[in-house]
C-alpha cells in the first residue's frame, strides 16, 4: 500500500508545472548533432563568425565540402570590430563569394547562428542598417547566382570545422 501512495505522490509532483520543468531539464533526450553530407552535385558551406565582447575584435571562417565530404576550400580571416551577428553575416557573405568564384551551382548553407538562419530562411525584416545592407547584398547579388540554395541551422558541435 505504501508503494501505491508513493506512486500517486510522484504523479502529483510531475503534474506541478515547476516539477515538470525540473523533470524535463534532468531527463532530456539527447539531440544527435552530426554533420550531414549534401546530395550529389551540391556543395555545403559551413560558416561561422565570432567576436570578443559585445562589439570587439572579430573573425570569420568557413569550410566548403562536396557530397563525399571532401574538403574543397576553407577560409579564416580577421575582420574589423563587429558584433556576433555582423561577424556571422560576413562569414556567410565571404563563403558565398568564394563558392561563386570556384563555380558552385547548388549550395547548402549551414551555420550555428539560429537567429541569422531564421532571418535568411524567412526573409525577416531587421532594423539594423548594417545587417540590412549585408542581407540585401546576399539576397540580391549572391544567392540568385545559385540554381538551388538550402539553408539550415546546426548546433555549434556540428559546426566545428567552421568554428575552428
Amino acid at each position: 500500500m505504501l508503494d501505491v501512495i508513493n506512486i500517486l505522490r510522484c504523479q502529483k509532483l510531475v503534474q506541478n508545472p515547476v516539477c515538470k520543468l525540473i523533470s524535463r531539464y534532468f531527463h532530456k533526450e539527447p539531440i544527435p548533432v552530426l554533420w550531414k553530407k549534401p546530395k550529389i552535385g551540391c556543395t555545403k558551406l559551413n560558416f561561422d563568425g565570432s567576436c570578443k565582447g559585445i562589439s570587439g575584435k572579430a573573425s570569420i571562417g568557413g569550410v566548403v565540402r562536396n557530397h563525399n565530404a571532401e574538403f574543397l576550400l576553407g577560409y579564416a580571416e580577421s575582420i574589423e570590430q563587429a558584433n556576433s551577428t555582423i561577424a556571422e553575416l560576413l562569414a556567410l557573405r565571404r563563403g558565398l563569394e568564394l563558392v561563386l568564384e570556384n563555380g558552385g551551382n547548388d549550395i547548402w548553407l549551414e551555420g550555428d547562428a539560429k537567429t541569422l538562419v531564421e532571418i535568411i530562411m524567412k526573409r525577416k525584416k531587421v532594423r539594423c542598417t548594417e545587417v540590412q545592407r549585408h542581407m540585401s547584398h546576399i539576397n540580391s547579388i549572391l544567392l540568385p547566382e545559385f540554381k538551388n540554395c538550402f539553408v539550415s541551422h546546426v548546433y555549434r558541435e556540428g559546426n566545428r570545422a567552421a568554428d575552428r
